[in-house]
C-alpha cells in the first residue's frame, strides 16, 4: 500500500509533484492602481529626509567630557 502526504502526492517512478498555485482574490484597490499606472506612470520614489533638527543631549555633560572638549 502506498501512502499519501498532502504536501507533495507520489506519482509512478517516485517523482513528487508539486502544490497548486493557489489563484489570487479579485482586490479593487490594486485593479484601480495598476489603471492609474499604466495612463499616469510610476510614482516617484521615496526620498530620505535629513534631520532639520539635531536633539539636545538628554544628559549634562561630565567634567571629563568638559576638560576633554577643550584641550
Amino acid at each position: 500500500m502506498r501512502q499519501t502526504c498532502y504536501g507533495n502526492i507520489e506519482t509512478t517512478g517516485g517523482r513528487k509533484m508539486g502544490r497548486k498555485k493557489k489563484a489570487k482574490r479579485f482586490s479593487a484597490v490594486t485593479a484601480v492602481k495598476e489603471l492609474a499606472r499604466e495612463r499616469v506612470g510610476a510614482p516617484p520614489s521615496g526620498q530620505v529626509v535629513l534631520e532639520k533638527k539635531k536633539k539636545p543631549e538628554k544628559h549634562k555633560p561630565t567634567l571629563q567630557k568638559l576638560l576633554g572638549e577643550t584641550e
